[in-house]
């Protein structure tokens, strides 16, 4: 069973995103930001992180970075639905040029959900 940990400040975007990841078969953890996901995983070790990007205390583009330094190798998807003053389209072009393996504009299907999961996971 794989396990995912979900790290987004929007409660009703994480919680359908949690009854998704276990609707397909996959463990679940979550944060509500960056600073709470590292905090995570001082105990977990997540096959796979999903982050939004743009979050209050702790962002997604600052867990990244957190992670690559600590040499982490715990493959990232990136989510965003951007805000008024940035684009989707920045917030995720910056997460990837940090590395992750999947970027996932928001909202998404159910569709392209399971394809990012399976790119991301395979290696």
């Amino acid at each position: 069973m794989t396990t995912i940990l979900i790290v987004d400040d929007d409660e009703l975007f994480r919680t359908m995103l949690e009854a998704m990841l276990r609707k397909e078969g996959h463990q679940v953890l979550s944060a509500v930001n960056g600073s709470e996901a590292l905090a995570l995983l001082e105990s977990q070790s997540p096959d796979l992180i999903m982050t939004d990007i743009l979050m209050p205390d702790g962002d997604g583009i600052e867990l990244i970075t957190a992670l690559n330094q600590q040499q982490r190798d715990i493959p990232i998807v990136a989510m965003s639905g951007g805000r008024r003053t940035i684009s989707l389209e920045f917030n995720l072009e910056s997460a990837a040029l940090m590395g992750v393996k999947a970027t996932l504009p928001k909202p998404f299907t159910r569709d392209s959900l399971r394809q990012v999961l399976a790119d991301a996971l395979q290696g």
